[in-house]
């Protein structure tokens, strides 16, 4: 799963601190309903190391409860400021015992990650929404089949994506 960050404040000492607004972290509390509703629950959390996604990830996380209890969080400077490219070079370091993984980051690379991955054969309507703007606290979900080394481009099926104010 990709997941944007909940919506922050526009300004603090430096942009690694900015935290989340009060909509934020309710955004944030909804996806996490969503995706516990969902069923997806991932095993691994590659997380940028800001404060607003550390935030976005651990309300995610209280919303998910229980279920993610055994789930690694790997907080990471690297996700920070990474490119799809990126992102997709440290999904395929993942081992192979992780069967969900979430990235937590920024845009644009929130936005870019599933449209570079998406393989064509997923629901047109789902993707066209993706590709009309990935909002804060958006989750889009994909599915891949094999081992993370092989993960490519155009190689995960988008299934489905969720913003805030999306119906649950």
């Amino acid at each position: 799963m990709v997941l944007r960050h909940a919506r922050a404040e526009a300004f603090a000492q430096d942009d690694h601190a900015r935290h989340l607004t009060d909509r934020g972290r309710r955004d944030a509390a909804g996806t996490g309903d969503w995706l516990r509703t969902q069923g997806v629950v991932p095993d691994l959390a590659l997380v940028s190391s800001a404060s607003r996604t550390r935030e976005t990830w651990a309300l995610v996380a209280e919303a998910l409860g229980e279920a993610v209890a055994d789930t690694r969080t790997e907080v990471s400077d690297a996700v920070y400021s990474a490119s799809p490219e990126t992102v997709l070079d440290l999904l395929r370091e993942v081992p192979a015992q992780h069967r969900v993984v979430a990235y937590v980051g920024h845009n644009p690379t929130a936005a870019s990650l599933p449209q570079l991955l998406e393989d064509g054969e997923g629901d047109p309507l789902v993707f066209a929404r993706l590709s009309s703007g990935f909002a804060p606290a958006s989750v889009a979900v994909l599915r891949f089949e094999g081992e993370w080394a092989d993960l490519d481009e155009a190689g995960a099926t988008l299934v489905a994506l969720h913003a805030p104010g999306d119906p649950a």
